[in-house]
């Protein structure tokens, strides 16, 4: 079949699947699927409005916190409209412009997401290493050229996906593997070598998530170190239960990525199926569990939420 111009792209679709084998209970599995949204959405909302209006929570560590609740809800606003349009609708055709910025936005915020829980570690080490003098290391100006410098990261790193694969021609039926846009599954497509977007791709990766992920663990080393030459076992306990919940998170991040790639490279013949629910936990359940994790272990977070409520409460 000869392949497209690329004059033709803009008349290019995409085709999404949904749940392997459950098409026929798509109408269901949209309840549980929309609870996620809304926990994530509502939840991260809740946490960034909490530390804008309470003065309190205007430290270095909230926000950080600001910064993560950001992203998570950036990547479920960028799997929203498709996830929700397949489950509700059969709503499965995507331009294939709609299909790259999709993709564009879901790899940006989950790459800014990886960046902030790095930061977020780095906080908790000066914390820890040197608390007299935190605030003053990590003034308002520090944290937002950190926060101004993940973006920019990211958006850089990001950018030339989808401007590769434009530039590859397309020649037959386009239909990919999720009810979302990802690299992984757009290189598949083209009629043409992909290895220069393959080789870019896993660079991104290494240069990101995998140095993101060394560092944090070097970080953790260096707080575990420290921690160890205090004295008193109560300041030794106060220390360590101050990094529970980024602990948590850093685990409700990575451990269903590092699952998902372990997937792809060991059990390419597993069922579609369990691909579908590996890549769904690794996007949807950090942006839902990280709000309830951080209002349940973090006592300021929590009474910042409930003094916004009071004060909503009052003004009716």
């Amino acid at each position: 079949m000869k392949a497209e111009s690329n004059e033709s792209l803009d008349l290019l679709s995409v085709f999404l699947t949904g749940i392997p084998g459950l098409d026929a209970k798509h109408g269901w599995l949209s309840i549980p699927f929309f609870t996620m949204y809304v926990v994530a959405i509502v939840g991260n909302s809740l946490i960034l409005a909490a530390v804008q209006a309470d003065p309190a929570l205007h430290e270095p560590m909230y926000l950080f916190l600001s910064m993560l609740a950001v992203t998570e809800v950036g990547v479920s606003v960028s799997t929203l409209p498709t996830v929700m349009g397949v489950l509700w609708f059969e709503a499965r055709q995507v331009d294939f412009d709609g299909c790259l910025a999709q993709m564009f936005f879901i790899h940006t915020f989950s790459c800014m997401e990886s960046g902030v829980l790095l930061a977020m570690s780095c906080d908790h080490f000066v914390a820890i290493y040197n608390p007299l003098r935190y605030t003053a290391i990590l003034t308002l100006p520090r944290i937002t050229s950190t926060g101004l410098g993940i973006t920019l990261k990211s958006v850089t790193l990001m950018a030339p996906l989808p401007i590769l694969l434009r530039l590859l021609p397309y020649c037959h039926t386009n239909i990919l593997s999720h009810s979302y846009c990802l690299h992984s599954d757009l290189i598949q497509l083209p009629c043409a070598d992909t290895k220069l977007n393959s080789i870019l791709g896993l660079a991104i990766v290494l240069a990101t998530f995998g140095l993101d992920s060394l560092l944090i663990v070097v970080s953790y080393m260096l707080i575990l170190y420290t921690v160890l030459g205090i004295a008193s076992g109560d300041g030794r306990w106060k220390a360590l239960n101050t990094c529970v919940s980024h602990v948590c998170a850093v685990l409700v991040y990575y451990v269903p990525m590092i699952g998902v790639s372990v997937m792809h490279r060991t059990a390419k013949h597993a069922s579609p199926l369990v691909h579908t629910l590996m890549s769904s936990i690794y996007l949807f359940v950090p942006p839902m569990l990280n709000p309830i994790i951080y209002s349940i272990k973090t006592k300021p977070i929590r009474q910042g939420i409930v003094t916004l409520f009071s004060c909503k409460r009052e003004l009716l």
